[in-house]
């Protein structure tokens, strides 16, 4: 058994908590530390811890304490839940990602009674060790031990018995998970929209209204959307809405599908809106035990795929029978069997056994690294089958017809990996999930019958493997997985009689990932994507991919009832945007925009690490990609840029508050410089006034408090005068405002309560040479003085003023 150390790291996607110190698990440290005495059992409650790591509706079925995971010898607590089996480890208080399985993924249960030598026994310690084997259809096989006599093991056994397979449908936990979180749009709804882009009227958008009331039956020049299957009374295993050639009426549809197995008749499932070609599929014909029944309606159903090409005769149908050959013959003697190309217009007839591939030589060490199931030669004979469809409408401009027996299970894996090959839109993730819904899920791929799961009449057909078994020594060797989708020996087709189980989509997954190790850049999504997929279907957490058809989903109510898988994979994807894992860095949309031809000698596929190795080496799962180096790389880029733009940010606020600073310390200088100036200007009108007043024979005082007492020399024991000073600026028109000008006039201004009395007017009238002894003025607009009033005015050059004295003839005419 390989042991891994890795493999202790948590799910990324699970929650990031830890057990609170009070719900430490009081267990072995190891599992040499198990003290294999009799220890009875104890009821304990479930820590309150262990609810933090619990999904939406998830609750704890039963328990077992001191258990270890033999992997990796850690000791902790393991949950078995109405979801998954749940390993919490006790020394870092964490789920490991090993131990943790869904119950839908567990394949088989087996409990193991490992005997010890007689020279390891201890007279205080029993001679067996209690385990219990879990093998996984993810291809994980885990062990756990427990500790003797408690019962543990026995409850976890049958709690597994009853949970890992239920009765009935609605007893997954798909339905208690609920759909409030992870609802989406009706599938119906997705597969009309992608009729529509096929049929070239762009992303249009359909409505549950349209589907009620059979208002989607949309066309163009070639091909219709047809109603015909809208109850599922042609066949319910086809979808409700086909893609048929546009000159079939429905009347001929319904008398062909009686001549094809389940009345799987041919219908369109990718076509060529430039060429005309199309890619079509449907089952067997009943040609009847003699290989000689017929039905015209089925031959012009079929020559209907086959357009006119311009300017040329009907363009050539290949029609691909996806069955060995031995297959297709068993399939005649119980009145299946294959079409005449004799009958079939311009056709050719083309088998499995006839597409080749890569040299296998070189595969040898892969395929001994998965046992002798064949695996990788049947995935090889898909991509190989693929490429050669793919082939034929891409350079021939032909049309080809695909069935097997059913129709549903290697039809669908050609089929959707030719259209894939194809259509760069299904490169796409968005397309990926349009392609799986179309050919997986509309067309009736058994998905409930291939997983061992219940369906909507009841139980899976495969009962749940469990078993005891019992050893001396060592732990048993691993069991062999049978893998094999395709073909297999004879006592696999006996298994196979009695259990439909089979991973058919599990192995065209693996192909769609040796296609994407081929052509790096043509795919969007990456290899971690196809592994979440994967993990999603096998565990049944969602219900896109429960029972076996559309009609079946829709009788369950199972988009009404269960969450969808495409939301949560998307919501996945929003936390990291473009850096989630999600995506192909290396995708390259302009540098693939057509169809992709693979050469044989390219088709030699190889073991899928991501899927197959992740448990059992995840070193070499992971070590030495080129993708998880870039990766890396990317992601310290991003976390970088992400610190650059948060200190752009910073820096922009910081350049925003600087400027504002300098704005308003601008403000405040101009305010500042303003008030310089005018401090400036009043001094100078002061002094100058001072001055003139002075010289007038008048004393200025100014008190602290502003005001300003003139006294008269020639009369000092008079009280003085008391005055008010004010400059100001006057307009030609008489008004006073104020200026800053540097011709400005400062008349002074003397308030006083008795004019006639002052003796300011009898030294004005003294001085003054236009002012006449009866109180007049000789000159016309006097600006120098006014008397008989309340004021004296005062208006000069002083400049010139202080240059001359008083008594100069200043005041001359």
């Amino acid at each position: 058994m390989y042991r891994s150390r890795s493999a202790r790291s948590p799910n990324p996607r699970e929650p990031d908590t830890r057990l609170a110190e009070s719900d430490k698990i009081e267990g072995a440290g190891g599992w040499d530390a198990l003290e294999w005495t009799k220890i009875d059992p104890v009821s304990r409650s479930v820590p309150i811890g262990v609810k933090q790591f619990l999904l939406e509706d998830e609750h704890v079925v039963v328990e077992g304490y001191g258990v270890v995971l033999v992997n990796t010898d850690d000791a902790g607590t393991l949950f078995v839940t109405n979801f998954r089996l749940l390993f919490l480890s006790e020394g870092s208080r964490d789920i490991i990602a090993l131990g943790t399985v869904p119950l839908a993924t567990i394949e088989k249960v087996q409990k193991i009674v490992m005997k010890l030598p007689s020279g390891q026994r201890q007279p205080e310690k029993t001679g067996s060790q209690r385990l219990l084997q879990i093998i996984g259809k993810d291809m994980r096989i885990i062990v756990f031990g427990f500790r003797p006599r408690t019962k543990q093991r026995r409850a976890v056994y049958d709690a597994l018995l009853r949970c890992a397979r239920p009765a009935r449908l609605w007893d997954l936990y798909a339905f208690a998970g609920g759909h409030s979180r992870f609802s989406n749009t009706n599938p119906k709804v997705r597969l009309l929209n992608e009729y529509c882009r096929l049929l070239g009227m762009g992303f249009c958008q359909a409505s549950i209204r349209a589907i009620e009331d059979g208002s989607f039956t949309l066309s163009n020049e070639y091909w219709r959307i047809s109603s015909v299957n809208s109850n599922y009374t042609m066949s319910p295993t086809y979808p409700f809405a086909l893609l048929l050639p546009k000159s079939i009426s429905d009347d001929k549809v319904l008398q062909a599908c009686t001549f094809r197995a389940r009345c799987r008749l041919p219908a369109i499932t990718w076509c060529d809106r430039g060429t005309g070609a199309v890619l079509a599929r449907s089952s067997q014909p009943l040609v009847g035990l003699m290989m000689n029944m017929r039905s015209n309606a089925d031959e012009n159903l079929v020559a209907a795929l086959c357009t006119q090409i311009a300017g040329e005769k009907r363009r050539k149908l290949y029609i691909a029978d996806a069955r060995p050959r031995k297959n297709a013959l068993a399939n005649g003697a119980m009145g299946g069997g294959s079409e005449s190309s004799a009958n079939y217009f311009q056709s050719e007839r083309h088998g499995g056994w006839s597409w080749g591939g890569g040299n296998l030589s070189s595969m040898s060490a892969s395929v001994s690294t998965l046992g002798d199931t064949g695996w990788l030669i049947h995935v090889q004979t898909v991509l190989a089958g693929s490429a050669w469809i793919a082939a034929r409408v891409a350079l021939e401009s032909a049309s080809v017809l695909v069935h097997c027996s059913d129709g549903w299970d290697r039809t669908t894996q050609l089929v959707s990996l030719a259209s894939l090959l194809l259509d760069p839109y299904y490169r796409t993730i968005k397309g990926f999930q349009a392609l799986v819904e179309k050919d997986w899920l509309a067309f009736g791929h058994p998905f409930s019958d291939r997983l061992g799961m219940p369906t909507i009449s009841g139980s899976g057909n495969m009962p749940f493997e469990l078993s005891r078994q019992a050893s001396t020594g060592s732990l048993p060797s691993s069991p062999m997985r049978q893998v094999s989708g395709s073909s297999s020996s004879q006592a696999q087709n006996t298994s196979h009689a009695q259990n439909q189980n089979s991973p058919i989509f599990l192995q065209w997954v693996d192909c769609v990932s040796q296609l994407l190790r081929m052509y790096p850049f043509a795919f969007e999504f990456s290899s971690a994507f196809l592994v979440d997929l994967l993990d999603c279907m096998l565990s049944c957490r969602f219900g896109n991919f429960l029972c076996n058809s559309e009609k079946e989903r829709e009788q369950a109510g199972i988009s009404d009832a269960c969450g969808c898988l495409w939301m949560y994979l998307a919501e996945v994807r929003a936390s990291e945007g473009s850096s989630h894992a999600h995506y192909n860095l290396f995708y390259d949309p302009l540098k693939h925009d057509g169809p992709l031809l693979p050469p044989a000698a390219a088709l030699a596929p190889t073991v899928w690490p991501q899927f197959h190795l992740r448990w059992a080496c995840p070193s070499e799962a992971q070590g030495g990609e080129v993708e998880a180096e870039c990766r890396k790389l990317t992601r310290k880029f991003s976390e970088l840029q992400r610190a650059k733009e948060a200190a752009e940010t910073r820096l922009n606020e910081i350049s925003v508050t600087v400027e504002s600073l300098v704005t308003e310390l601008r403000n405040e200088k101009l305010v500042s410089t303003s008030a310089r100036d005018a401090v400036k200007r009043a001094s100078k009108e002061t002094a100058t006034i001072k001055r003139a007043v002075q010289s007038l024979g008048f004393n200025v005082y100014f008190s602290p408090d502003g005001d300003c007492n003139v006294c008269i020399e020639s009369n000092p024991t008079e009280i003085p005068q008391r005055s008010v000073c004010s400059v100001s600026t006057t307009n030609s028109n008489g008004s006073v405002h104020g200026s800053e000008k540097s011709d400005l006039s400062e008349p002074v201004t003397v308030m006083q309560d008795d004019v006639s009395d002052n003796p300011l007017i009898q030294v004005c009238e003294s001085l003054c040479p236009m002012h006449s002894r009866d109180s007049g003025c000789r000159w016309p607009n006097p600006g120098c003085a006014k008397f008989r009033s309340q004021f004296v005015g005062l208006k000069a050059n002083f400049d010139a003023f202080d240059r001359l004295p008083i008594y100069d003839n200043y005041f001359g005419t």
